[in-house]
């Protein structure tokens, strides 16, 4: 459907909706008020199941045959069977007819995804289960087979004995013995690649491994296929002429160093399980930390590894059948941007909300990180301040949550007004130290973009920098301006630069943390509009043009996980409550409250609000890494339809 048929339809649409009463709006946005307050915990934060694929239920299988390994008669009888065959049973639930599984809904069958859910299968044995593991089986190896999965996946079926060592990558200790200020180490690389690798790095060092249970193999879905050399002259060919190198040190080299390399990660690791949720508050890099644990001499019995066990079991989600593992937790996430929802929607709020509010400043007041993280290698001069994303996670406060909770506090007041004022000063500091050289804001360090260490061979996860983006630089944009220092400041005139360079010719911007182009141009407009750039320049209306001509026939937005593959299809999507409301909130940015789209637009979320106030969601439009995991936040179809109702409702009451 090209842009041209997709507006007129819209048009057609808005034709048989008139304009909404002030009156209706206001009603729609009571009843979603009043379901957000429902949902709240007696401790003021909101946290709502953060949703993931079957990688995660086929990591804790896993995880479980790390810590209950089968008897010498090959018999696996773990004292967790009963969640075994749960999470066996869910991952058996998103098999798809052609065998294989997706990473999110409405996806083709991934091979990370494929390979790993396979072997999970295997292991747990189910009885009856042949006629699926044989379609999985043919629709892997017409992905590629297990050489077409990431190297992660590699390196623990290595573990297990499933895969040949020597084929998958180095992930040498020693990186942990670099100087903090050498031209290249660990803080090159993404806060959650070095959690990931740190764990890794000592198991593979200490050659760890465990058996599988009798009769489990492998083999029917290893093609044997080398992977293509890569030019000679390029990055990729002399990183893995340097794993080469790494892995002679590794038979040959000095142990005395590597018991020094494996010491210095383990006190790097170590420091970083505490005041935190679990290693990097993270589902992949709190199993690896268990499995290192159990490597480094601690016992099951043992209080650090029953802790950080009892830790990764509260991101299972168990129901009658089914165990959905959560790849963290949100309760900072999701309380900002409730707090946010319902004071913006509510600007004379009655009692009940203004303590809801409250509750909610006061518990996040609780949630400031005091502490120097990894964040201050790269920026040595900042204090500590802002906020994580999780329960726990002091090592590493992100750009985007502190935004978040700044914007919120707007309307969420403390008890303790002074304090929470300090925590504003301390926060809107902290951000002002994390811009990045370019003008933008990335999550969670400053500069991290050193282009050549994506060839590193276990850098195919695609996640192993945190550059700047759009949808970052534009929320730190509008609590700068809102909560900070200002329009005139000049790292604001920096970033709106940032913006300006950014932008895609056809007037969007990506998005890093949310599906995708919809998002990205939703916040970075935001953050314009804060900074009060001119609605009338030629960047900006070309902007809301492009938003306008995506919309659906429905009057809604929507947005496909695969236009991170293919960005033609940005404008390919069904019509989710979340991504209706980043676009409309996009258009009011960009100046727009009164053309048919705007319209046609607040009419779908009128008419698709349930009776209890709630909006029903199964899209997925949250963004882990893009092309590699993906994330159906909850709470998202609630939060942001109340938000865009709320600016919509102020302009109406202007009118």
């Amino acid at each position: 459907m090209t842009r041209a048929n997709r507006a007129a339809l819209a048009a057609t649409a808005v034709a048989r909706a008139p304009a909404q009463p002030l009156l209706q709006v206001e009603d729609t946005i009571d009843r979603a008020t009043r379901h957000l307050l429902s949902l709240q915990a007696p401790e003021g934060y909101w946290v709502a199941e953060l949703e993931a694929d079957t990688t995660l239920q086929a990591a804790y299988i896993l995880l479980q045959l790390w810590l209950y390994p089968p008897g010498p008669d090959g018999i696996w009888d773990p004292p967790t069977r009963s969640r075994v065959n749960k999470a066996a049973h869910q991952i058996l639930s998103r098999q798809l007819p052609g065998g294989g599984w997706q990473i999110y809904p409405g996806g083709s069958a991934h091979a990370n995804a494929s390979v790993k859910s396979y072997v999970a299968l295997k292991i747990a044995g189910l009885p009856g289960r042949e006629a699926e593991l044989e379609k999985a089986k043919r629709k892997i190896l017409e992905l590629g087979g297990v050489e077409a999965a990431y190297s992660y996946i590699k390196i623990y079926l290595s573990f297990f004995g499933l895969y040949d060592r020597e084929k998958t990558p180095t992930i040498p200790p020693e990186l942990f013995l670099l100087p903090k200020k050498a031209r290249f180490n660990i803080y090159d690389m993404s806060s959650w690649t070095r959690t990931m690798i740190a764990p890794l790095a000592i198991l593979t060092a200490l050659r760890a491994s465990r058996p599988i249970p009798a009769g489990v193999e492998i083999r029917e879905i290893i093609t044997g296929r080398e992977p293509p050399k890569p030019e000679f002259f390029s990055w990729r060919n002399l990183l893995m002429c340097v794993d080469e190198g790494l892995k002679l040190w590794e038979k040959r080299g000095s142990w005395l160093t590597r018991r020094k390399a494996i010491n210095a990660t383990k006190k790097w690791m170590f420091e970083r399980l505490e005041n935190s949720d679990g290693l990097g508050a993270i589902s992949p890099p709190m199993m690896n930390s268990i499995m290192a644990l159990t490597e480094l001499g601690y016992g099951l019995d043992h209080p650090l590894l029953k802790r950080e066990i009892e830790k990764f079991d509260q991101l299972l989600v168990e129901e009658d059948d089914v165990i959905r593992v959560q790849p963290c937790l949100s309760p900072v996430w999701d309380t900002a941007i409730g707090s946010y929802a319902l004071g913006s929607a509510n600007p004379e709020p009655h009692a009940e909300v203004t303590a809801a509010l409250r509750r909610a400043a006061d518990w996040l007041l609780t949630k400031e990180v005091r502490h120097y993280g990894d964040w201050s290698v790269k920026n040595d001069k900042a204090a500590p301040g802002g906020w994580y994303f999780e329960f726990s996670n002091e090592f590493y406060p992100d750009t985007d949550d502190t935004a978040k909770v700044l914007l919120a506090m707007q309307y969420a007041r403390a008890r303790d007004p002074e304090a929470q004022r300090a925590a504003e000063r301390r926060a809107v500091a902290w951000l002002l130290s994390m811009q990045s050289k370019d003008g933008g804001w990335a999550g969670f360090d400053v500069d991290n973009d050193n282009q050549y260490l994506t060839y590193l061979p276990f850098a195919d996860h695609n996640a192993m920098l945190d550059p700047t983006c759009a949808d970052v630089t534009g929320r730190v944009l509008e609590a700068l301006c809102r909560v900070g220092p200002g329009r005139h400041h000049a790292a604001v005139w920096r970033g709106v630069e940032y913006l300006k360079n950014t932008q895609e010719e056809d007037g969007s911007w990506s998005g890093r943390w949310g599906v995708n182009y919809i998002y990205g141009t939703c916040f970075a407009l935001r953050g314009l509009r804060a900074a009060e750039e001119d609605e009338r320049e030629p960047y900006i209306i070309r902007a809301g043009e492009w938003l306008r001509s995506i919309q659906n026939s429905d009057g809604g937005w929507g947005e496909t996980c695969a236009s991170y593959d293919d960005p033609r299809l940005k404008s390919e999507g069904e019509s989710a409550p979340s991504q209706t409301a980043w676009g409309l909130m996009g258009i009011f940015a960009a100046g727009d409250y009164h053309s048919d789209s705007v319209e046609a637009g607040i009419q779908y979320l009128l008419s698709n609000q349930n009776a209890d106030g709630s909006w029903d969601e199964d899209a997925w439009t949250g963004t882990g890494f893009p092309r590699v995991i993906y994330l159906r936040y909850h709470l998202y179809g609630q939060y942001f339809p109340l938000m865009a109702l709320g600016a919509y409702k102020e302009w109406l009451r202007g009118q």
